[in-house]
């Protein structure tokens, strides 16, 4: 809000009496356009709650499902916001809910991941499907706990300077997720250079035919995607916080149009169309890995189940 326009002067203030330079946000939100997200991120909940029981993805649905919830929370208050642009708490309840969610939707991609690498077979990656995930998972938990306690701080501040300070944190910890992804996109693409060097022997034999279904290979670009659009969304939150709620980013609804709802939409509805219990076909459990087994003795598994099939393969022709 404009030092011009300070809390007090605003308290009773409505489009009708009030320029909107005075509001929370210089602008008023679409009603059309929120309304219409807040019910596509409601149906993508409700398709997400059924795949995920239906195949059991548990970890995978958790990480979905509180993104989507925060999801529909921000965009129902962009809608308050467009009924009363002057009340902070709506901008509370739109800022804070739409600027968290990709830090759970990125902990069900790195699940996915960790799931990939054991179909092909960990012996082909630098680090083994558990340290990736609790690595990842890791800094997920560190980027929410920044996210939350800046949004919680900025909502809770009686001065500029505390609501400042909140937000600098909350910048603080949309940086780090983006760095975060920066780094899984780099290993993710050292894992597929390491793949296409490796002969189709050399792989988990456990799981040749989901490798050579379309909806596995599908599955892996739509991931890919979804990894992408998240970043890119993530980039746009840090310039937009970066400027201060006042910067021209924050009050600019074509780039929010663009870069927010956009990025988080069709990175979900890519990982519902394509959802790993379909592209699994049934085997998402299989290819899981355990928190007490080492990547010794992983491999050890993989490749005791290789031998057995080498042997039936000469045995039974």
């Amino acid at each position: 809000m404009p030092d011009s326009c300070p809390l007090q002067s605003t308290d009773n203030c409505t489009v009708g009496t009030c320029p909107l330079s005075c509001a929370q946000v210089e602008y008023l939100p679409t009603l059309t356009g929120n309304t219409v997200y807040a019910a596509a991120f409601g149906l993508l909940l409700i398709a997400q709650l059924g795949l995920g029981i239906k195949y059991k993805t548990w970890g995978f649905m958790v990480g979905m499902i509180c993104g989507l919830i925060l999801e529909v929370v921000g965009y129902a208050g962009r809608i308050m916001l467009h009924d009363n642009p002057f009340d902070f708490n709506n901008f509370i309840i739109y800022l804070v809910p739409l600027t968290i969610p990709p830090a759970f939707l990125t902990g069900a991609l790195y699940l996915c991941l960790s799931r990939i690498i054991i179909v092909y077979g960990q012996q082909i990656s630098r680090f083994s499907p558990r340290t990736y995930t609790i690595t990842f998972m890791t800094s997920d938990f560190i980027s929410l706990v920044l996210q939350g306690a800046g949004g919680g701080l900025a909502a809770t501040a009686d001065d500029l300077s505390g609501s400042e300070t909140g937000r600098a944190i909350m910048v603080a910890g949309v940086v780090f997720q983006v760095a975060s992804l920066l780094v899984f996109m780099g290993l993710w693409l050292e894992f597929i250079f390491h793949l296409r060097r490796t002969s189709e022997s050399a792989k988990d034999v456990r799981f040749v035919e989901l490798r050579d279904t379309k909806k596995f290979t599908w599955f892996q670009y739509a991931l890919s995607a979804a990894v992408v659009l998240v970043f890119i969304r993530s980039v746009y939150r840090v310039a937009e916080l970066q400027q201060g709620f006042n910067g021209p980013i924050a009050n600019d609804e074509v780039s929010f149009t663009i870069l927010e709802g956009p990025m988080i939409f069709l990175a979900v509805l890519g990982m519902t169309v394509l959802h790993p219990g379909i592209a699994f076909g049934g085997k998402w459990s299989s290819a899981a890995w355990s928190v007490k087994q080492s990547r010794k003795a992983a491999f050890a598994t993989s490749s005791s189940s290789m031998g057995d099939i080498h042997l039936q393969q000469k045995y039974n022709p």
